[in-house]
């Protein structure tokens, strides 16, 4: 058989990890794949690298134009990062010199798509890639990673050269039509030219992503410390199926509280992970990482079910006045597969809808989820806006999305009660929502001063550790009973 039949023979999805190790075993290569945008860059490079010892080609003349046009896309994509690897590896070999990998990417970059358009963000990569082309050697190699996000490898005698280097970048990039970009820097020095190039971009990835989230600095070095993350992020990514085969996901529950009836009168369902050996592991190792590769949803989907179930089972013993709030995140919003299995979960255990609510962190502007969240308003849920006052465009997002509670972020709270002039516009926002009406609930309430500032202001629904801590919903149900007075 040929490689062209083995091809048109195919018959196996690069999607699916049990056909694509198949696809591997075989060195088998598909004409068109209908997936091939959602598979990995490692796939098409597979692909292509057997295009360069066979003499073949991919076939698109089976494909439309438009399909055509994104496989063409990929595939000049691919070939760039290919150069780009090539050179530096060939750098890395015949310099003599020090060798750094700069990765850096723009903060805020979506809050720049959702207020001047996709194509003006495009047009802030493109300068970018220009000021790259203008600023660097025929020695120093750059690559649009992916999004934003951008690659330089450089050649230097001092780290201070390095660091002229990186603000240079910074000053030739930093205004683009009247828009200022501020950038985050993580700088890798290679200390081992024969380690794989990739192992020096993740290393200069994890410092980026430091540097991310550093108040001080916005360039980072790496750090040895580093590696723990990506030990941890691979760990994640190895175990997170297994995990919800097993159950190792759990659901725990925080109560919301009511100040002047003292009254449990809600609860938010969390997600905490129990794993049989690491034993507990906290959403802010793993969320970060499983929102970025989409696995958010299965789990969503998992503690959607069982706060449906815990809703039945309350309701079994006389309680339904205790409403369960779960988070819908942005990857769901973007299609209408969630609605279906929101409405599955509720109908399976035939609970009333309004005791089912959903929480959707606040963004900025955004059309899509804007419309989504009135198809939800529409169809009878009850809409919770999480994190307000985190963000950009709070008072907007209330005027175009029909929210019926809005939660106040921790953060928020805090500032809001470190002064006078701060208690004030804590004042007003609780005015301004009960005018709207809207439903209100403080977030991260620490304190016995936050509760008695905001029952004066009249915000009476709280949540937060002076109350209670999230715990496992059994020992919810136990306290909610008594709460209840239900022996």
């Amino acid at each position: 058989m040929t490689h062209t039949e083995k091809a048109t023979d195919l018959g196996k999805d690069f999607s699916k990890p049990d056909e694509l190790a198949a696809i591997r075993r075989e060195g088998l290569v598909k004409k068109v794949c209908p997936h091939v945008l959602q598979a990995s860059i490692e796939i098409i490079e597979d692909i292509l690298r057997r295009q360069d010892e066979d003499g073949g080609y991919i076939r698109l003349d089976t494909a439309d134009s438009a399909e055509t046009e994104k496989i063409q896309t990929v595939m000049k994509s691919v070939n760039r990062q290919n150069r780009f690897r090539k050179n530096v590896h060939e750098l890395l070999l015949a310099s003599d010199r020090k060798i750094g990998f700069i990765q850096f990417d723009i903060r805020r970059f979506k809050i720049i798509n959702d207020l001047y358009g996709e194509k003006f963000g495009d047009e802030v990569l493109f300068f970018i890639r220009d000021r790259l082309g203008e600023l660097c050697n025929d020695r120093q190699f750059f690559l649009n990673l992916r999004s934003d996000v951008f690659i330089v490898v450089t050649e230097y005698d001092t780290e201070q050269d390095l660091m002229g280097f990186v603000r240079r970048i910074e000053e030739a990039a930093a205004l683009f039509k009247n828009v200022r970009l501020q950038f985050a820097f993580g700088v890798y020095f290679v200390d081992d030219k024969e380690m794989e190039i990739r192992q020096m971009e993740d290393r200069a990835a994890m410092a980026r992503t430091a540097a991310k989230e550093n108040a001080v600095s916005n360039v980072i070095f790496y750090k040895e410390q580093f590696k723990e993350f990506l030990y941890t992020r691979k760990f994640i990514e190895e175990n997170m199926r297994t995990a919800i085969a097993e159950k190792q996901f759990k659901m725990y529950l925080q109560p919301k509280y009511s100040i002047s009836r003292n009254r449990i009168v809600g609860a938010e369902a969390l997600v905490r992970w129990m794993h049989p050996e690491r034993g507990m592991i906290y959403p802010n190792d793993f969320i970060p990482v499983i929102e970025e590769n989409g696995f958010i949803k299965m789990v969503d989907y998992y503690i959607w079910e069982e706060a449906s179930r815990f809703i039945r089972k309350c309701a079994d013993i006389g309680i339904e006045d205790c409403p369960v709030s779960v988070n819908v995140s942005r990857h769901h919003l973007r299609d209408t597969e969630f609605v279906h299995v929101l409405i599955n979960d509720i109908k399976k255990q035939q609970i009333d809808k309004s005791l089912l609510e959903l929480e959707i962190t606040e963004t900025a502007n955004d059309e899509q989820i804007g419309q989504m969240a009135m198809r939800l308003k529409i169809d009878g849920f009850t809409l919770l806006m999480d994190d307000f006052g985190s963000g950009y465009s709070s008072l907007n997002v209330l005027l175009e999305t029909p929210f019926d509670v809005i939660k106040l972020d921790k953060k928020f709270m805090d500032n809001m009660m470190a002064s006078g002039k701060g208690k004030l516009i804590l004042e007003h926002t609780v005015s301004m929502a009960r005018e709207l009406g809207l439903g209100l609930l403080a977030e991260g309430v620490e304190t016995k001063e936050q509760v008695d500032i905001l029952g004066k202001i009249g915000c009476d629904n709280v949540q937060g550790y002076y109350f209670a801590r999230p715990m496992p919903q059994e020992d919810f149900f136990d306290l909610l009973k008594k709460d209840r007075g239900i022996k």
